[in-house]
């Protein structure tokens, strides 16, 4: 059973994040901001003075006994009938005016934070994406942005303005109807929001663990999807359902509890509400009553409380979902909050080239202190030339070439580029310099001729067929339905390995480094392709310095420098000819390899 674990953060820390990373969107459009704020505040004023119409409307009515017949009675009531109408039209355009003048701040933070997002992942080390879960990954990104975006919109739209209509109504209550009125009011509203609050920092570990099954459930999915072959060779689809459900039994259980949460914090604010309006229509009654009040004060009254506790009931539905949201963002934030282990000097110079000699200068690495990968390694790969690194699995070849990328930065050492030492120099330029055939190649959903572009983006069509030419991909393109733009695939899984190692090729042709990297660039191909390929890399790798990681030896007999890696250490090195007359752990590995051929 694969497990996958899900980081947790504990989401009060996160609240001044929030406001700091909204911060600049909002003043980026303070003016657009402050007009969305004005039609707020006329919108709340507009519904204020809507139950006065009322109050207005009814006294009118009750104190008007001979409707019928007297014709001037009739005029204000309907006077003041369209007037409400025309004050409620007014705030509804005033909402719509404000949402539209907002959605534009909204969408553009959205657009930059998930950018800002995007770029820091590929910004992260190579470690921190062996280690990732896509699927859980994916679904926090898209969470997170959503989160923000709710926010956004209800922290301004609906938490502050509800503040404002609650004190304009409390103080309209003390002025005009007494302290009681006020005091039932104010009372209600605190026991409401401290409810609130209390109520939903208890529920929201149900949001957070409904939020880790709904991830894990998710990654479990995308997992399973992705190595789908695997599934199959193994005909393990049962094995792979029953995991999937427990996943899915737990995002069941979660939410479940995350519902009875609900539930509990829903009947306690009806409750608080009936209370409150019980009251204030009770103490309402008795002034009318005992003629304090007027028929139509009872109404205005009645209109604030139902006027002021949607919004209220609403203001806890948006803490709610603020809170929630604040648990959507945990790992969001916490994605932001990763640094890279890989980073740039500050003012680093670009790289800058010569001749493209590469010197690895007494190189010591390891992933754990107590499992050395590479112990002591010192070569020097001159301009022009081809260095081949060989040995077992688990030597240290591939480390090499990750070290090269700065992938990792080595523990011990320096590995310089024309004596320009490549960890105080841009990762960028670093990168643009070398090129490689990786031994995996993976490509893109993409068709074959985007993929092969993928070398170098902006390098024109008559660029990328001269590159399949020099790969010796036109016979395969050609024996294509749709040629070079046939979509290869997720992964590029329509593609036999070695059709994909070609593209590979393909793409560092395009590139035209200076540095050329090769690593076990034609294990997937059989000896014929190989030897084309060969020819291929041979004409690619002239005037270019390069480093072949290789398993067939016969691959690299004509490579200027060969170095035997053993257990992380160089025990030989020479041409093809000396190592095998030194009789020593190359000639053996090259009688294996003969006697196996």
């Amino acid at each position: 059973m694969r497990h996958f674990k899900h980081p947790s953060i504990e989401t009060d820390k996160f609240n001044w994040q929030v406001i700091k990373l909204l911060w600049p969107f909002l003043l980026e459009y303070k003016y657009r901001v402050g007009f969305a704020l004005a039609c707020l505040v006329l919108t709340k004023v507009a519904s204020v003075y809507l139950p006065f119409i009322l109050k207005h409307i009814v006294d009118i009515l009750d104190k008007s006994k001979d409707l019928n017949s007297n014709t001037s009675a009739l005029i204000v009531p309907f006077g003041l009938v369209a007037a409400y109408g025309l004050v409620r039209l007014t705030t509804v355009i005033f909402a719509e005016l404000r949402d539209t003048l907002f959605a534009r701040v909204t969408e553009r933070a959205i657009r930059r934070i998930g950018l800002q997002v995007f770029r820091h992942l590929h910004q992260l080390d190579l470690d921190f994406h062996l280690n990732r879960q896509t699927g859980g990954l994916s679904r926090d990104i898209d969470r997170g942005i959503s989160g923000i975006s709710f926010l956004m919109r209800f922290m301004i739209f609906n938490i502050i303005p509800t503040l404002f209509e609650i004190t304009m109504v409390i103080s309209i209550l003390l002025v005009n109807y007494g302290i009681w009125f006020a005091l039932i009011t104010l009372t209600s509203v605190i026991v409401y929001v401290l409810y609130s609050i209390k109520a939903t920092q208890w529920r929201t570990r149900y949001v957070r663990a409904a939020n880790k099954a709904d991830s894990s459930s998710n990654t479990r999915a995308i997992d399973s999807l992705i190595n789908y072959e695997t599934v199959k060779y193994f005909t393990n689809e049962d094995h792979e359902a029953k995991g999937y459900d427990q996943q899915l039994t737990e995002w069941e259980t979660a939410k479940l509890q995350n519902r009875l949460s609900l539930f509990t914090l829903n009947g306690g604010q009806a409750l608080i509400i009936s209370l409150a309006m019980t009251a204030m229509l009770a103490l309402a009654a008795y002034q009318v009553a005992h003629q304090k009040m007027t028929l139509g004060d009872f109404v205005l009254v009645n209109a604030f409380m139902m006027q002021l506790f949607i919004p209220l009931n609403f203001l806890g539905f948006v803490y709610r979902e603020m809170k929630g949201s604040l648990a959507n963002i945990e790992n969001f934030f916490g994605l932001l909050q990763k640094e890279p282990k890989v980073t740039d000097v500050a003012n680093a110079p670009a790289l800058h080239i010569n001749t493209g000699e590469v010197v690895f200068d007494n190189i010591s690495f390891y992933y754990q202190a107590q499992r050395p990968i590479l112990k002591n390694v010192s070569f020097t790969i001159p301009a022009g030339k081809k260095v081949a690194i060989v040995g077992e699995s688990g030597s240290g070849k591939s480390t090499l070439v990750k070290l090269l990328f700065r992938f990792y930065d080595v523990t011990e050492g320096v590995i310089y580029i024309d004596q320009q030492a490549i960890n105080q120099l841009t990762q960028l330029s670093l990168r643009q310099n070398i090129g490689i055939v990786p031994q995996d190649t993976v490509l893109f959903n993409d068709t074959l001729f985007e993929n092969i572009r993928y070398g170098r983006p902006q390098a024109s069509d008559d660029e990328v067929h001269t590159a399949i030419e020099l790969a010796y991909l036109t016979k395969f393109v050609q024996s294509l339905p749709d040629g070079v733009n046939t979509v290869v695939g997720e992964r590029g899984l329509k593609l036999s390995g070695g059709e994909k190692q070609r593209v590979a090729i393909a793409r560092t042709i395009l590139k035209n480094p200076a540095i050329l990297v090769f690593d076990e660039a034609t294990s997937s191909l059989d000896s014929r392709s190989e030897q084309a390929i060969l020819s291929a890399i041979d004409n690619v790798s002239k005037n270019h310095t390069s480093l072949v990681i290789a398993h067939r030896l016969s691959t690299i007999t004509n490579a200027d420098n060969i170095i035997v890696l053993h257990q992380g250490e160089i025990i030989e090195q020479g041409n093809h000819q000396q190592l095998l007359n030194n009789q020593s752990h190359y000639f053996k590995m090259w009688q294996i390899q003969q006697l196996s051929e």
